[in-house]
């Protein structure tokens, strides 16, 4: 027997609708996937100007399933026939499901006229129900001619401009927690001599360590290292008040998200440092790259534990993994990180770099009393 999914009608004649996912994990993408990738790259470019996060069907599936550590669910928003808004609920386990990110995106074409709002109100009410206490929505932001003032951080850090999707949040009782900066680096005929000699000088500073750097799937010997790290990024990374659970990471779940990667068809490259006297990891930086080599890089993660600190173990693991990417992918010439507007160490390395600031992102919180 056939069950059809619940439709919740919307002004405008529209309807918002679950999206269904392939049975099989191995399954490609089916016509709906493809249409929802398509608006969802759509919103992305109307939204921010740029297609760096833009992804092909079968880069994104993967990325809609649930795993242990998330549980993933997505709607779409259908108005005449097409698919004109998306919208998520990712539930964190880390916290025992108190705390979930939202995704909500509407077409141009489709705003003003409270579909987005009403679409939000059932996203809410599925959370509450769930028994979520904390919703949290990354929002890119521009400034829209409203002529308002912006939006400060309580962080005392950067501020936002006062958008349609500040607008929208603020009205739906979120508040901003913090600003990231979203920075790129653009290769030029000089960076490579610029990185060298940088990476000398870190070098210098750090003779009590070694560089280690490998592609993923992650190597056994440094499987446990590189968990430990990964999970004091979700403690030692300023984000104000947000308030983001603590991560637990271990070999299984880097073994998932080595997976996950591969299935979108990234490639990962990790640079750790290692203290030479008692074989720990203690900094990583990450690079990865979708399947086209000539597209945008993405600088992921990058820390170093608070013990280490001092060694100038951020520059090293930045400088060196940079030099060898290029190495493999030379045809890529630009890399793209963000960083909170708190964490001015690491912005001040990235500045160092050649990074300049492309971009503003605010971290908005919602309580669910």
């Amino acid at each position: 027997m056939t069950v059809t999914p619940p439709v919740h009608a919307l002004p405008a004649g529209a309807t918002l609708r679950p999206l269904v996912l392939p049975e099989r994990a191995d399954a490609g993408p089916t016509p709906l996937i493809r249409e929802y990738a398509e608006a969802r790259n759509r919103n992305i470019l109307e939204s921010t100007g740029r297609d760096d996060d833009a992804l092909s069907a079968e880069s994104l599936l993967p990325m809609l399933r649930s795993t242990p550590d998330r549980i993933r669910r997505q709607w779409y928003v259908e108005q005449d026939g097409r698919i004109v808004g998306c919208r998520a609920l990712d539930v964190l386990q880390d916290d025992d499901g108190r705390t979930a990110f939202v995704i909500v995106a509407l077409l141009q074409r489709a705003q003003g006229r409270g579909i987005g709002r009403q679409a939000y109100a059932h996203l809410e009410s599925v959370a509450r129900a769930e028994g979520v206490r904390k919703l949290v929505h990354f929002a890119e932001h521009h400034d829209d001619g409203s002529g308002l003032a912006p939006v400060p951080s309580p962080t005392g850090f950067g501020s936002v401009p006062a958008d349609r999707a500040a607008r929208f949040l603020s009205r739906n009782g979120f508040t901003l927690e913090t600003v990231e900066r979203g920075s790129e680096f653009a290769w030029t005929d000089g960076s490579l001599t610029e990185l060298e000699s940088r990476r000398a000088d870190a070098a210098a500073h750090a003779s009590a360590y070694r560089l280690v750097q490998w592609m993923l799937p992650t190597p056994a010997e440094y499987v446990d290292g590189y968990a430990w790290m990964k999970s004091r990024m979700s403690t030692d990374v300023p984000e104000g008040e947000l308030g983001l659970p603590e991560e637990a990471w271990d070999a299984a779940r880097v073994a998932q998200q080595d997976e996950r990667t591969a299935a979108r068809g990234y490639h990962q490259f990790v640079t750790a440092a290692q203290h030479i006297e008692t074989g720990e990891l203690c900094a990583f930086n990450e690079l990865a790259i979708g399947p086209d080599p000539a597209g945008t890089t993405h600088q992921y993660d990058t820390l170093v534990l608070a013990d280490h600190r001092g060694h100038r173990l951020g520059m090293l693991v930045k400088t060196a993994g940079l030099i060898a990417w290029r190495e493999r992918y030379p045809d890529s010439h630009r890399v793209i990180t963000y960083n909170s507007e708190q964490n001015r160490p690491m912005l001040s390395i990235n500045e160092d770099l050649g990074f300049t600031a492309f971009a503003y992102e605010g971290a908005w919180k919602k309580e669910l009393t």
